[in-house]
């Protein structure tokens, strides 16, 4: 299933619904109540997940009987982010070639800004600091953001006042179905309900200032509307191998990259597993990918503008788009 949260019309009530196809979503609440069942379990996305695998049995019911004074034209929705606010959000840093590519840029546009680049770069290259961390190939590596800063499809993206390079970043996410402490990595697939795509918006400037005092990324991350999640959560069977995905980024319709999920050095088993040790995971947590190579502007040199629309695809998932603009000049 490919499951939304919604609102229609002026009621600005979210709802929970299934995509039958490219066209039409299921409410899947009221499709319950039309069937006589209990309803709790559709009541959000986060009630869907917390109701366990129950919960989609039902829900694949109510989509394979799809009565139809619970279907609605999908262009007479307003989709949101599938997940409003998740229970913890977790981003880890799986793929090489972005960790590589992304210190090179970082040489880059810092040996740029010095009188003399040449001596810079070469200065900088030999410091050590953009080596790939040996840390990276011993464990994954992950930082916890704002479960606060949620948008989703189609939200504007209002530039953070205080940075003048954004960015965007081409994730994919998986979403906790079943909770659990010490997960093994080879049962931790079966804690994951389903996979969105994932945009970490960024403000590079603030990340690289900050991230010189050893902490963060704080405000580099950290402001409304930062991380872009949608426009649905796919389940986990709906997705086959997850390491099998296409993954496109666009700015203003023009393809800037394209890569697959299947370049990950870290799979999502041992994020899962490295995240539960000594801590348990609840339901509705999500563990983002990082950024597949080539996913971002700062590897390829170019930042976003004033009014760019960012699509974001991830194939079996569908399409993210948002558009950043700046308020105030």
């Amino acid at each position: 299933m490919r499951l939304v949260t919604f609102s229609a019309g002026g009621d600005t009530t979210f709802r929970l619904g299934a995509l039958t196809g490219a066209d039409r979503v299921l409410d899947l609440r009221q499709a319950a109540a039309l069937r006589g069942g209990a309803q709790d379990a559709f009541a959000s996305m986060r009630t869907l997940i917390e109701a366990g695998p129950r919960g989609l049995d039902r829900a694949r019911a109510l989509l394979d009987q799809q009565p139809p004074e619970a279907l609605r034209a999908a262009a007479a929705v307003t989709l949101h982010a599938p997940l409003p606010r998740p229970a913890q959000l977790r981003d880890f840093l799986s793929f090489e070639q972005h960790l590589r590519q992304a210190f090179e840029a970082s040489i880059r546009v810092r040996a740029s800004r010095a009188d003399d680049p040449a001596r810079a770069e070469a200065a900088l290259r030999a410091s050590g600091r953009f080596e790939v961390p040996e840390i990276w190939y011993r464990q994954p590596v992950y930082y916890k953001g704002n479960r606060f800063s949620i948008s989703g499809p189609e939200d504007t993206i209002v530039w953070p006042a205080y940075s003048e390079v954004m960015d965007y970043e081409l994730e994919l996410a998986a979403v906790i179905g079943t909770g659990g402490r010490d997960i093994s990595r080879q049962a931790a697939l079966d804690h994951v309900f389903g996979f969105t795509v994932f945009n970490d918006f960024s403000a590079r400037d603030a990340q690289t200032l900050e991230m010189q005092g050893m902490l963060g990324p704080a405000k580099g991350k950290d402001f409304d509307g930062a991380n872009a999640f949608g426009p649905c959560i796919a389940t986990l069977d709906d997705i086959g191998d997850p390491y099998d995905l296409a993954m496109i980024a666009r700015v203003n319709g023009e393809q800037r990259s394209r890569g697959s999920s299947g370049t990950m050095h870290w799979k999502f088993e041992d994020m899962i597993a490295h995240a539960s040790r000594s801590e348990t995971l609840y339901p509705g947590e999500v563990i983002g990918s990082g950024t597949v190579g080539d996913g971002c502007g700062l590897e390829l040199g170019r930042f976003l503008r004033d009014g760019d629309v960012v699509e974001l695809e991830i194939e079996k998932i569908g399409v993210l788009r948002n558009r950043v603009v700046r308020v105030g000049g």
